[in-house]
């Protein structure tokens, strides 16, 4: 690997930057792959095998080549609001994906970290939570507490800033009030839509291990349609 393709690996990890290194297995060649950037001409016929994997977010050897595609993808921030009893189960769950979970909840006896131990606490509302992270439309919000005024603002910043997926939990009734303050707030039926509401695949689990399993399934799969 040349030096100058070394540097520029090192500045990308620093920077944060998702992108993925392909290499010649039989030359020994690299370079460095970036969405919607150009390839050098040798590497440029594998475009969309090289956009797949990294879309896939997995490393491999293109099939009847030589050429190995590593790709370097940053962690899915997940935003959980509400510190309850599904919340422990879901962190579990999330622990070996790539995700990089944030809890919020004013209510310090909930989230507390007896209760989740090494994850990142912010005991404030939503409105002054957000304001210590970075969203975009790459994060996700899982909404837990049932609590118009926890949920509420946490919903209406994840709409504004156009997270990839968003859900919240509670029963069609529960979903229905939410829908309708949710438009007399200003939201149009297009952005209501996209929550998933009542939150999680249905697989007829009503535990609080299996409606969390159900919750990080749906996530999973929505995170691989970006």
């Amino acid at each position: 690997m040349k030096l100058q393709t070394l540097k520029s690996i090192i500045e990308k990890k620093k920077n944060k930057s998702e992108f993925a290194i392909i290499t010649n297995l039989t030359t020994g060649e690299s370079e460095i792959f970036e969405k919607d950037k150009p390839l050098s001409k040798e590497m440029e016929t594998y475009t969309n095998q090289i956009n797949k994997l990294f879309k896939s977010k997995k490393n491999g050897i293109i099939e009847n080549t030589e050429i190995f595609v590593e790709t370097y993808v940053l962690p899915i921030k997940v935003i959980v609001v509400g510190a309850v009893h599904i919340a422990q189960y879901l962190v579990d769950f999330a622990r070996s994906l790539n995700f990089e979970i944030s809890i919020i909840d004013p209510r310090g006896y909930f989230a507390s970290e007896q209760r989740f131990p090494d994850m990142k606490i912010i005991n404030k509302w939503p409105d002054e939570a957000f304001k210590e992270i970075e969203t975009n439309e790459n994060t996700a919000l899982i909404a837990l507490t049932h609590d118009p005024k926890i949920d509420d603002p946490a919903l209406q910043h994840a709409l504004k800033k156009n997270f990839y997926y968003i859900g919240a939990l509670g029963s069609k009734k529960t979903h229905e009030n939410r829908c309708q303050r949710l438009k007399e707030a200003g939201f149009d039926n297009d952005q209501i839509d996209s929550i998933h509401g009542p939150i999680g695949i249905k697989l007829g689990g009503r535990s609080a291990p299996e409606i969390a399993l159900s919750i990080i399934a749906q996530l999973v799969s929505e995170t691989y349609k970006k």
